[in-house]
Formats: structure tokens, sequence, C-alpha cells
């Protein structure tokens, strides 16, 4: 089985700051919702664990699986999609014409990224090799994995499991801490 999760809830979550690949650290609501979940999660036998190296999924991950004996395997393709020169930029919505509202609004049209950042077609890039090279060869042999990671980057590897068309990219939603399964 595949299984994903969103990491819990920061400061920058909060504010509605776009955090990209920020490295912004859990809240202690975000802590707490990480633990919560290990706890409801613990029936899950888990065989491996893939994160995210930013420390908002590290944290998330370590908590979910505090006292359990499943290796976390930290890939740099599994960070959040890039969001350049526009990390850190509060209520991007509220901005008119702010370029990086067409990835939330058009994915399928963000074909270009904003100075520094990452495209759709870049991010689903990433995502898929990771998928190809290290959650299928497991899969197939049936093991039971978890990916902790990001809004954007969870959806991504949902699209590409699911076969869905990018413009479905956000059809799909994952709270934070909240187990997805996927297959």
């Amino acid at each position: 089985m595949l299984y994903i999760m969103r990491h819990g809830r920061t400061d920058w979550n909060n504010r509605n700051k776009l955090q990209g690949q920020t490295d912004i650290p859990l809240n202690e609501e975000g802590r707490e919702m990480a633990r919560r979940a290990g706890e409801e999660y613990s029936d899950i036998p888990f065989d491996i664990c893939f994160c995210s190296p930013l420390v908002r999924a590290r944290e998330t991950a370590e908590l979910v699986l505090q006292n359990r004996n499943v290796p976390i395997v930290y890939d740099e393709r599994l960070k959040e999609i890039k969001f350049g020169i526009y990390e850190g930029i509060e209520n991007s919505f509220s901005i008119p014409d702010c370029p990086v509202n067409r990835f939330f609004f058009h994915p399928e049209e963000y074909l270009e990224a904003v100075e520094g950042g990452e495209s759709t077609p870049e991010l689903m890039a990433r995502t898929g090799a990771f998928l190809k090279e290290c959650v299928e060869p497991l899969l197939a042999k049936g093991k039971n994995i978890l990916i902790v990671g990001h809004g954007a980057m969870n959806l991504s590897i949902v699209c590409q499991v699911k076969n869905l068309p990018v413009e479905e990219f956000w059809k799909q939603s994952i709270e934070n801490c909240k187990l997805f399964r996927l297959l």
C-alpha cells in the first residue's frame, strides 16, 4: 500500500505565507497534530517512510513514527515546489497579477516558473522520477510505504499515481497530518 501525509502546521501556514522550500519548522500545534497522527495510525504496519528533508516534514515523520522501527529515508525530490522570489509573501491571492497564483488556479498553465522557482512540469518530473525509482519497486514487493511531504508536492504524486490530468491537481486535498491512502 502507498500512503501519503502532509506535514503538521507551521507559523507560516497560519499566516498564509508561501513556504515553498524555505525551511520552516512545525509550531506546537503542528507537533501535537503529528503526535496524534502517530497514535491514530499506529496500527498501520509501514515498512518504510520516504520523507522530504525540510524540517517541517522531518519533524512530522519522526513524531508520527516515534517508538516504531520504521526507517525514514530523506529524498530531495520530495521537497515542496519552489516559489523562488515569492517564498515568504503573505496572502498571495490578495496581490493582483501575482504570477505564482497561476500555479494555484491553473497549474496546467504554470509552465514557466518565477525567478528562482519551479514550474508544474518540473515538479511533476522530479516526483515522477522518485515514484519510478523508489516507490514502484517496493510496491511490487508488497511493501507498505508512507510518504511525508508537502501540499503541492504530495498532490503531484497523487495526480501521477491516479493518472489525473494536471487540470485536476487541486481537486484532491490532503489535510495536515491526515493519512491519504493512494493504492
